[in-house]
Formats: structure tokens, C-alpha cells, sequence
């Protein structure tokens, strides 16, 4: 039988053999943390390699992602669908194992990481996630929800402020399921940290209300083993400091920042072999290393275990066991589509004119008792954003009825959080805070669609009409910017019919994020056909159309800006031009339509177009040409009711008018 030391010898060994491979990577991490991965694998983690998605595995996140390897030695020697090919192929094109760890390529990556903090923030989400799901269908003597979160980090993380804004909220949420091992070696790529990172870390987070386990041997398997049997019992979140030491078994590179993220090169190598007893060629493991490591049959009796309880559920809770099962497999209620239409169609009729803000609480109110799967929150921002709806409980004391989460002003680690619920599995989160403040999760924005998870991110305020609060509240380049992410569709409604459309869209939405932006000021509600209704879902459709079937211009704009359009179309017409207006909600869905609908929208024989947005004119070109016109805002805002500004700005149908002069 093969010794701890033996056993955690063999990560080491494939993670210095990859990385000198590849000629790139880093091998430190997973060298130094090696021991604790091992013991933490092997005693405690309870997951099946045969099913990566077993919905009540414990979660495992390296938010040090920089040390890919580690996982990817894990996930191969415990038995997971990644075969040494692609351990040999690290960091290679079209291989399983990127550089940093990727959730869409790779079985048994539960997120992708490597903007360090996030995965700590992920994991918070992934350990709410558990406690939510256990309040709403755990029964006496059935606990079909329990499970643990671990996680993975490193200074680096801790660094970062996204760690700060987490883990006071795990702490004030009580989540005791979660664990978190920090990889304290005191080494960053720019050398010994004590010159740029002196926390006194242990206190602060007890003081965010953490258990804390101080000074643990990172390389003494008992110790660790203790330690993590400490968390396990907890009520509280748990941080294990382990001290460890990077590049652990090279004996002229370890301890230096030299084994952080380059190869080691073949001499160290070879010393590192030679210290750590490891006799064994490149990508080598011994039968008896792999009988050690094989976690397949213990997989499949612990979840063969859960099935057996899930049965028993069932038989008692019939109705419970098909929404958990619903939930895990990502599909909505039948009658979710159906019903959203029927909404949809009842505004139109009705033709309510509100703020969009307020629409998309409407829809919140509407489509909630359907989605019981929905959860969302804001960042201190509830009352402006209206993302409170009827149905809305509190996490902290909802009970088997939570689905709200006051986050407090932590934009990023919102959204963080926000697709650690959605990684999970049984969740549909939603978040929220002003269009300008998008900057501050911006990167969370990134990873969601990168990732991709269905996180959908509600922005209010979205424009100069946000008003008196000035320039520093008022989004100008947010829009294009967040158009500018690959696979993050932005919706920017122009009444309470198109803010119920974008909701519905987000909502069925699985293969990515949704990005809904709304105002704070009153839109006027447009008159459409059922066709136009319908069109809505296609993110652009021709609003209105002159009686002549020739127009001169097409006018093109979004949210508050739809009014400023038709507005420009009736003057024209006083004037005997015929203009077409078009609606764009969601410019990326649009760019995604066949080519016959969207040249039956924008026809390229005609050349006169303005585009008419409150915000950086330059991503319209796009759309108009470099002889076309845009009617925008390519300076910051100013502190001003709201029509003073659009008058002021230059963003008027007056202003769209004067503008088509300039194209005859």
C-alpha cells in the first residue's frame, strides 16, 4: 500500500512534468500543496469520478487557478474522464487542460478560475446554494441536500478585494459548510509577500465571523487531517492557515518566487526526483499509485447510497422530489413560456407607462410564482433597483422559502456569488445595481460569460436620466462596453412590453448571461401589432413604418431613446420624409438573426441612418456606417433633472432632425 507521501509525490511529479512540457505554467502551487490536496481527496471529499455531476457531491474550487495542474492531476489519478494524453497536452490548443482551469472542458471542474478571488467568491455562492436548497427540501431523517464546499487559495486571492467582500458575507450568512484552505507560503511571482502583504489574515477572518484553524503544517498529513475534521464540525465558515512551501520537493527552487510560474527545468528536476524518492519517468504512475488514488468505487457507493435515500424521498415526498429534479436539470416549468406570454400580451393591451426599473419589478411579480428556482438580490440598492418582488423572502431568515440575498455594497462579489448559485445547480440568480456600477463586477460580468453560467445581471439607472446625482452616477461607455463581452447579450428595453420580453429572454436563456438594463425615469409605452410583439424576442424589429413602402431614413435606437425616435419620425413627416424606426433592445441577438430578417429590418439600400443612444456613439457605426449619423453622448453627464440634460446633451428628436439634414 502506498504511503500519504507517495500518494501526494505522484501530484507533484505529473504537475513538474506537465508544466516542463508544456514550457510554461506553475508548478509551484501544486507542489506545496500537494499534502493537503491528498488527505483532503482521499479522506474527505465525497464526490464520484463516474458522475462529475452527482448533485450531492461536495464542491471543490481551486480559486488559485494559476495552479491548474494540481486539479488536473486530481481529477486524472482519482479517476475522472482525463486520460495522461491530456495531462501531456497542458496548455495546449483544444486540450482538457487549459492553463487555468476551465468548467466547460473539463469534468469535475465545478467553475472556471484564475482571476484570483473568484473562486472564493464561487464557492460562497456554491455553499449558499447548498443551505437555501437543503431549508427547501430537506425532511426529518431525509437530508437529500449535504453536502460541502471546499475551497483552494492563495495569498494572491486574499489580496484581492473580491476576497474581502465574500467572506464577510459568508461569515454574516453562517455558512458552515463551507471550507477554506489557504496556501500561506508566503510567496508571490514578485517575490517574498511581507513587502506588500502583512495582514494579520487569522484575525480578520475571525473578525468577519469565521472559525479559524491558525498554524497548520501544510506537509504533515495528520495535521491536516485534524484541521479539516475541525472545520467539518463547525456551524461557522472555516479557514485553515496552512503553511506550506511552495515548490515543496525541489531543493534549489523551493521556497522562491523561481518555481511560481516557470518550469523548473530538467536539473531540478531531476533533483526533485532524487529528494523525493520519486524513481519514475516522466508521466509515470505506478499501478499501486493509481489503486491508492481510485476513487471510482467509493464514488459509486456513496451515490448509489444517496439514491437509495432519494427513493425513500420520493415514495414520501413526491411532489418535492420532482421540483428538486426539475431544478437539477436546468429546465423551466412547462408552462413558463406560455404563461410569460400571455403577460407580455397583457401589457401590450394595456400599455402601462412606467419606468423600465418598474416593468421589470412588474415581470419580477409575474414570472416569480412560476420560478421557484428564482433567486436574486442587489447590492444595497433594493428600493432603487426594485429586484424585490411579492414573493421575495430573505436568505438569512426566509426559511424553506429564501430567495433573496441583501449583498450590501459588493458589487463584485456579487456577481461572483451570483454564478458560484448558478454553478451549483437548482438556482436561477439574478443581481442587481446601477448601470455605472457594473465597473466594480465587471470581471464577475467576464467570467459568467466565459464560464458560462446563466447569471442574469439586472443594471438600473442607465443613462444621463438618472439626473441630479451627476456624472458620477451616470453610465456613458457601460453599454457599449458590456455589448463588447462575448456572449453577454445586453437588453435595453424601451417600455414595460420590452422589459418583460428581456426577462423572459434571460430567463430561458442556458448556455450564458443576460445583462437587463433599465431606467429610472417613465417610458412611454409604444403601440405594436402581435407580430411586433413577437419580433421583440429577435432584438430588433421595425417599430414603425411610413404608409409608403420607400423611406428616406431608418432611425435606430434603444430604451428611453425609442420616444426620442418616433418623436423625430412624426416631425419628419410634418416635413414629407418618411422615416422607419427601428427598435434594437439587444443589439448581439439581433447581429444573431439569418441575414434575410435582419436586411428586411435594415435595408441596405438605405443609406440614411441614425442611431440615437444615450451613451458613446462609436458602436453604432456598426449599424449606420462611417456615413451615417449617431445621436449620443461622448462626454460624461452633468448634475440636472433629467430633461434638462437630454435637452442640454443634444439628445432630442430636434436634434435627430437637424441631423438628418446632413445626409440629404
Amino acid at each position: 500500500m502506498s504511503s500519504r507521501k507517495d500518494l501526494a509525490n505522484a501530484i507533484r511529479a505529473l504537475a513538474m512534468d506537465a508544466v516542463e512540457a508544456a514550457k510554461s505554467g506553475h508548478p509551484g502551487m501544486p507542489m506545496g500543496m500537494a499534502d493537503i490536496a491528498e488527505v483532503l481527496w482521499n479522506d474527505f471529499l465525497k464526490h464520484n469520478p463516474g458522475n462529475p455531476k452527482w448533485a450531492n457531491r461536495d464542491r471543490f474550487v481551486l480559486s488559485n487557478g494559476h495552479g491548474s495542474m494540481l486539479i488536473y492531476a486530481l481529477l486524472h489519478l482519482s479517476g475522472y474522464a482525463l486520460p495522461m494524453a491530456e495531462l501531456k497536452n497542458f496548455r495546449q490548443l483544444h486540450s482538457k487542460t487549459a492553463g487555468h482551469p476551465e468548467a466547460s472542458e473539463t469534468p469535475g471542474v465545478e467553475t472556471t478560475t484564475g482571476p484570483l478571488g473568484q473562486g472564493l467568491a464561487n464557492a460562497v455562492g456554491m455553499a449558499l446554494a447548498e443551505k437555501v436548497l437543503a431549508q427547501r427540501f430537506n425532511r426529518d431523517g431525509m437530508d437529500i441536500v449535504d453536502h460541502r464546499t471546499f475551497v483552494f487559495l492563495g495569498d494572491g486571492c486574499l489580496m484581492e478585494g473580491i476576497s474581502h467582500e465574500a467572506a464577510s458575507l459568508a461569515g454574516t450568512l453562517g455558512l458552515g459548510k463551507l471550507i477554506a484552505v489557504w496556501d500561506d507560503n508566503g510567496i508571490s511571482i514578485d517575490g517574498e509577500v511581507e513587502g506588500w502583504f502583512t495582514d494579520d489574515t487569522p484575525k480578520r477572518f475571525e473578525a468577519y465571523g469565521w472559525n479559524v484553524i491558525r498554524g497548520v503544517d501544510g506537509h504533515d498529513p495528520a495535521a491536516i487531517k485534524t484541521a479539516i475534521e475541525q472545520a467539518e464540525a463547525s456551524n461557522k465558515p472555516t479557514l485553515i492557515c496552512a503553511r506550506t512551501v511552495i515548490g515543496f520537493g525541489a531543493p534549489n527552487k523551493q521556497g522562491k518566487e523561481s518555481c511560481h510560474g516557470a518550469p523548473l527545468g530538467k536539473d531540478e528536476i531531476a533533483a526533485a526526483r532524487a529528494q523525493l524518492g520519486w524513481n519514475h519517468a516522466p508521466f509515470e504512475i505506478p499501478q499501486d499509485i493509481y489503486a491508492g488514488w481510485d476513487a471510482k468505487a467509493k464514488g459509486t457507493e456513496r451515490e448509489s447510497a444517496w439514491n437509495t435515500l432519494f427513493a425513500r424521498y420520493r415514495a414520501a415526498h413526491p411532489e418535492l422530489a420532482a421540483e428538486f429534479e426539475r431544478r437539477q436539470s436546468g429546465k423551466l416549468p412547462e408552462n413558463f413560456s406560455t404563461a410569460a406570454d400571455a403577460w407580455i400580451a397583457k401589457l401590450q393591451m394595456e400599455g402601462p407607462a412606467v419606468a423600465s426599473r418598474k416593468a421589470s419589478q412588474m415581470a419580477l411579480d409575474a414570472f416569480g410564482p412560476l420560478l421557484p428556482e428564482l433567486i436574486g438580490g442587489s447590492a444595497d440598492l433594493a428600493g432603487s433597483n426594485l429586484t424585490i418582488w411579492k414573493g421575495s423572502k430573505d436568505v438569512v431568515k426566509g426559511g424553506e422559502s429564501a430567495n433573496y440575498v441583501h449583498y450590501g455594497v459588493r458589487e463584485f462579489g456579487m456577481g461572483a456569488i451570483a454564478n458560484g448559485l448558478a454553478l451549483h445547480g437548482g438556482f436561477r440568480p439574478y443581481d442587481a445595481t446601477f448601470l455605472v456600477f457594473s465597473d466594480y463586477a465587471r470581471n464577475a460580468v467576464r467570467m459568467s460569460a466565459l464560464i458560462p453560467t446563466p447569471t442574469i445581471h439586472v443594471y438600473t439607472h442607465d443613462s444621463i436620466g438618472l439626473g441630479e446625482d451627476g456624472p458620477t452616477h451616470q453610465p456613458v461607455e457601460h453599454l457599449a462596453s458590456l455589448r463588447y463581452i462575448p456572449n453577454n447579450p445586453v437588453w435595453r428595453p424601451c417600455d414595460a412590453v420590452e422589459s418583460a420580453v428581456s426577462w423572459k429572454a434571460a430567463i430561458e436563456r442556458v448556455d450564458g448571461p443576460s445583462c437587463l438594463v433599465f431606467s429610472r425615469q417613465t417610458l412611454v409605452h409604444q403601440s405594436r401589432t402581435d407580430e411586433q410583439v413577437q419580433q421583440i424576442a429577435r432584438g430588433g424589429y421595425v417599430l414603425s413604418d411610413p404608409a409608403s413602402t420607400r423611406f428616406d431614413v431608418i432611425l435606430i435606437a434603444t430604451g428611453s431613446e425609442v420616444e426620442v425616435a418616433m418623436q423625430a419620425m412624426r416631425i419628419l413627416a410634418d416635413k414629407g420624409v418618411a422615416a422607419r424606426v427601428v427598435s434594437m433592445p439587444c443589439t448581439q441577438v439581433f447581429d444573431a438573426q439569418p441575414i434575410e430578417y435582419r436586411e428586411g429590418v435594415l435595408p441596405d439600400w438605405c443609406r440614411k441612418r441614425i442611431a440615437i443612444e444615450a451613451g458613446i456613439t462609436d458602436f453604432w457605426r456598426k449599424y449606420v456606417g462611417l456615413d451615417g449619423e449617431v445621436v449620443g453622448l461622448d462626454r460624461f453627464g452633468a448634475s440636472a433633472p433629467a430633461e434638462k440634460l437630454y435637452a442640454y446633451f443634444g439628445i432630442t428628436a430636434e436634434a435627430v432632425v437637424d441631423r438628418y439634414a446632413r445626409l440629404v
